[in-house]
């Protein structure tokens, strides 16, 4: 028996769903709408399908090809223009030889469909129309029928004071052959408007079938989340995909679902999903395939498309989600809400009730929308944050957009150049890395591999061996999800902004050089890096001093599991020191730790340090760049304290220069350098303008108060491996313990808190305390630092990368400090 499915529908009701797909591919549950007819065709004896196409034809044809997949064999007929209903199956007419069924693609149903061929057959028809009868009738044909189920009456679409029926036409059809002699070929025609009446009015067997069963017309958004839930909840009697582990749940293979996770009512898991920790899913709900949904997601009466990622606390009341869109943590979506495919909603946005989001969009952090999104804020158009280019590995940064920002990043530079690429020990930096290098040499840019070496040897790499540039890719040690790609310039410093945007421009713009055959990069390992390194190292400290002392210097360190253990344990062992090494394996399993399993670290180290005597302990992070320091006695020193205490040791020291620190550092960086007759530079709260400041003027020491240290006579970059080294000959030349050290220090006490405020306020927060303060304010370095009087002040400082201010603020006392943060956090959350 032969069916022909008529799927050219745009689905214009259905947008944004139908942006990339037509009507009868959008997925219900677990297949296509039209892969749910396809099924009941083959079930009632249809083995061969005449599909109807016109808008995005190709999709249909991708998925169904011959049809044998499906047990049945698939022929297509395309318009070129829209035919209408029946004049598109007069288009398939050479294919069409005996009665055949005419079914919508678009429309979900379990009716008996052998039962209405039998009727069609038992009444001799010319057509048999199959009738259901539904509460609101105004959005379809409206027909009666007598006692033998002759069509008597029918009204197309009528308003309701002409309804006179509930028995509405589905659009399922039999149908002689010889109807179709009654339309002209490639004119459009329609079979309830034009061809029914038509036959009607010559007498013509026109019966009407009234079928028993399912049958929703998903015509709308409304539609189709009640289309879903009826299926979910067991109203069609058609096949589903998957096995019912429990009543209501069914989960296809490969599914992984936590055992913590709350799952109630009729719910679907596709293929590859995975549900973690605290998950909270109520039915009726879909998670389509490789969807993950991270702890304490909260997903109810909610649609998820494929490969899409929804993060921790994140919540979907009633809200369908597209193809590959990524849904941050705190982000909001309620009910009746769609986004389209590939868009990402930023953490703590809301997405009011019935808003719609065309495909593509970027909704800023922390925004709440509205109104539908179609045509602005198409896309992410800012690759660059604080720390280079951030995101959600394999969601925000995959394989393909690393090879891109490569392509990108190798456009702006000349023709031959070098650049160094490096990568910390895990597995995903390394996936990313890779595709990176495949971007650089196509635009005609050499790579020199590092392979994996700690950040501020792969710096330092980079402007000895001169370098045009260089790549560190890394696991973010805030979020094992993400990844940083981080850019140097040809002093290994981060790039100016300038350079920063032009890469954004060509990313965006595709404006990729591609080079011919004999001008494509090469990849090669660059020799002697290590060598090159320790050499200027050594050349930078008092080795003579260090070796001296060496037997009587007992130290613990903690590598933390990172590539800086190799570096710093070679130049230790030189110097013959008796090092308790911790976590000196490098195990990519421990690169990243939660601030738990840090807090253990860290107590762990204060625990051995006195145990054994030592003259202190230190913990490096695993990109080598910070340093944690723990005293003689055990008690661990502030991160504040420890810039504090090296710019006290080094005013004591050798050396000239001045002290560059953060607009943020506490008063007595200043008393300490008011004493030796220096002077304090102060920048923004960020180590790569620390860095920069190192580069360009006579510093002697400098850090970020966060455990980045700078020791400029070495090299301007924050490098924790030379820090430690660099303590330990400072406190050996003053021969004095570390924790007697620290109680000469002058005293501080320093506030600090994060207030969220909307991106649309941030600018008129920041001119209204401009404004309120304008005869107190002592900086604007980086936001605005207000004076108070007695050596107290406050620092507001918006970030750059989400909608918070940080306030900093040094008070008389502990107690004194903490008050002054939460009293102008008040503040900025009065003037939003």
């Amino acid at each position: 028996m032969k069916a022909v499915i008529m799927a050219g529908g745009q689905g214009s009701r259905l947008r944004p769903l139908t942006i990339n797909r037509p009507k009868p591919m959008v997925p219900l549950v677990d297949r296509p709408v039209m892969a749910h007819i396809v099924g009941l065709l083959k079930q009632h004896g249809f083995d061969e399908i005449v599909a109807t196409l016109q808008y995005m034809a190709d999709r249909v044809q991708d998925y169904f090809g011959g049809g044998s997949s499906f047990g049945v064999k698939f022929h297509y007929s395309v318009e070129e223009v829209p035919l209408g209903t029946a004049g598109s199956v007069k288009l398939a007419e050479h294919l069409l030889d005996e009665p055949f069924l005419v079914i919508s693609g678009d429309a979900l149903t379990d009716f008996d469909l052998s039962r209405i061929l039998e009727f069609h057959r038992e009444r001799k028809a010319m057509v048999t129309i199959t009738l259901t009868r539904v509460p609101n009738p105004l959005e379809y044909g409206v027909i009666i029928v007598d006692d033998d189920g002759r069509v008597k009456q029918f009204l197309e679409k009528p308003s309701w004071g002409e309804v006179f029926s509930d028995t509405v036409n589905t659009g399922i059809y039999v149908l002689d052959p010889r109807v179709l002699e009654y339309m002209e070929p490639d004119q459009p025609f329609d079979f309830s408007k034009d061809l029914f009446p038509i036959l009607m009015e010559q007498g013509q067997p026109i019966y009407g079938y009234i079928a028993e069963g399912y049958w929703c017309d998903i015509g709308n958004i409304q539609e189709y989340m009640r289309a879903t839930a009826d299926y979910l909840e067991g109203r069609v009697q058609l096949e589903h995909r998957g096995q019912e582990i429990r009543p209501g749940l069914w989960c296809d293979k490969d599914v992984e679902l936590s055992p913590g996770a709350i799952i109630e009512g009729a719910v679907y898991l596709g293929d590859g999903c995975r549900v973690h920790e605290g998950t909270i899913i109520y039915g009726p709900s879909v998670i389509r395939d490789s969807c993950i949904l991270e702890g304490r997601a909260h997903v109810d009466r909610s649609i998820i498309w494929r490969n899409s990622y929804i993060a921790e606390r994140a919540e979907l009341r009633g809200a369908i989600v597209g193809r590959q869109c990524t849904v941050k943590r705190r982000a909001m979506l309620f009910e009746g809400s769609v986004i389209g495919d590939g868009t990402t909603i930023n953490s703590g946005a809301i997405i009011q009730p019935g808003v719609k989001i065309w495909p593509n969009k970027e909704i800023e952090e922390g925004a709440t929308v509205s109104s539908s999104i179609i045509w602005g804020a198409q896309g992410r158009k800012v690759l660059f944050g604080r720390y280079g280019v951030s995101g959600l590995v394999n969601v925000d940064i995959s394989p393909e957009f690393a090879g891109r920002l490569g392509a990108a990043y190798g456009a702006i530079l000349d023709k031959g150049a070098v650049v160094t690429m490096n990568r910390d020990a895990h597995y995903t930096p390394r996936m990313i890395k890779r595709a990176l290098i495949a971007g650089l040499p196509s635009a005609g840019v050499n790579v020199a591999d590092l392979h994996s070496m700690p950040i501020p040897v792969a710096r330092y790499v980079t402007h000895a061996l001169g370098m045009d540039g260089g790549i560190h890719v890394r696991l973010s040690p805030f979020d094992n999800r993400v990844v940083d790609i981080i850019f140097f310039d040809r002093r290994g410093l981060d790039l100016a902004s300038d350079v920063q945007r032009k890469i954004e421009r060509t990313f965006f713009q595709e404006d990729f050089r591609r080079v011919y055959l004999d001008d494509i990069g090469r990849i090669f390992d660059p020799p002697q890096v290590l060598q090159n390194y320790i050499s200027a190292f050594r050349d930078s400290l008092d080795m003579e001093v260090l070796r001296q002392s060496g037997p009587d210097i007992r130290l613990v360190v903690d590598y933390a599991n990172s590539s800086g253990g190799s570096v710093l344990s070679a130049i230790l062992d030189e110097l013959n020191y008796d090092v308790i090494a911790l976590n000196a394996t490098v195990d990519d399993r421990r690169l990243y730790q939660t601030a738990q399993e840090f807090e253990q670290a860290m107590q762990r180290l204060q625990a051995v340090v006195p145990a054994v005597g030592a003259h202190f302990g230190v913990r490096l992070d695993t990109g080598g760049e910070r340093i944690y320091v723990v005293d003689d006695q055990g008690r661990r020193v502030d991160s504040m304290r420890t810039l504090v205490l090296m710019v006290a040791l080094q005013l004591e020291g050798p050396g000239e220069g001045n002290i560059a620190v953060p607009v943020s550092a506490p008063s007595a960086v200043d008393k300490l350098a008011e004493q030796h007759g220096r002077q304090v530079v102060r920048s923004k709260v960020d180590p790569a303008a620390l860095m920069n400041i190192c580069a360009q003027d006579n510093i002697l020491v400098s850090g970020d108060g966060g455990g980045s240290l700078i020791f400029p006579q070495f090299y301007p970059i924050s490098d924790g491996l030379f820090a430690i080294v660099k303590l330990l000959e400072l406190l050996v030349r003053r021969e004095t313990a570390l924790s007697q050290f620290l109680q000469q220090l002058p005293s501080y006490h320093l506030g600090r808190i994060k207030v969220s405020c909307r991106w649309e306020s941030k600018g008129r927060v920041m001119r209204l305390l401009n404004e309120q303060y304008s005869g107190r304010i002592l900086d604007r370095t980086d936001g605005i630092k207000i004076g108070l009087g007695g050596g107290e002040w406050v620092l507001i400082v918006p970030d750059a990368d989400g909608p918070y201010f940080h306030i900093y603020a040094e008070g008389v006392s502990e107690e004194q400090a903490q008050v002054l943060v939460e009293k102008y956090a008040g503040l900025v959350a009065s003037l939003q």
